[in-house]
């Protein structure tokens, strides 16, 4: 039993309500686009050890969540994202009491080279060519989004590594 959210043992995860729910921690993910790549890391350690995602991390006390997106890239990979914009906002949920908040950013410049460090190796994908397989199931509902340039909010529940339920806002397609 979880000490600090007993309630959530017997919670019936697929019917999660988030009206009142809060985060434990908050963190972001930061996404290079350039000429039709992005650059995407392979983890190291951590939540997601071995998975697929953009650089980022959990936020420190007294920084903005955009300067948390630029700090972890500079730690992740030893390059600084120019003028990071806001994408999207995840939620998630895990059965083991685990509540986090992430928030998601683009941008289109850097200075420096990726370099892999003890946390991350970087990876450029073709936006086309993104290995969904090797990713958190989630961002195969939300990466559509943000490569559209559409701002998404999701809300996930998942159990360890297992995704239960998926709840994603995102704004219409742009009219051509």
């Amino acid at each position: 039993m979880n000490p600090v959210l007993p309630h959530l043992v017997t919670q019936d995860w697929k019917t999660f309500n988030w009206t009142n729910w809060q985060a434990t921690e908050v963190a972001t993910l930061c996404f290079i686009r350039c000429e039709g790549r992005i650059l995407l890391i392979r983890k190291k350690r951590g939540l997601g050890a071995g998975k697929i995602n953009g650089p980022g991390g959990r936020i420190e006390p007294g920084e903005t969540i955009a300067q948390c997106a630029i700090r972890e890239c500079e730690e992740e990979l030893h390059i600084t994202p120019h003028d990071p914009v806001a994408a999207g906002v995840l939620h998630f949920q895990f059965t083991d009491g685990y509540a986090l908040t992430c928030h998601v950013f683009t941008a289109l410049t850097f200075t420096g080279v990726p370099t892999e460090t003890d946390e991350a190796a970087p990876l450029w994908f073709a936006e086309k060519e993104i290995p969904y397989d090797e990713m958190w199931r989630d961002d195969r509902e939300w990466m559509p989004m943000l490569l559209e340039g559409r701002p998404f909010e999701g809300r996930f529940v998942f159990d360890s590594e297992m995704m239960v339920t998926c709840e994603l806002d995102f704004a219409p397609a742009p009219r051509e």
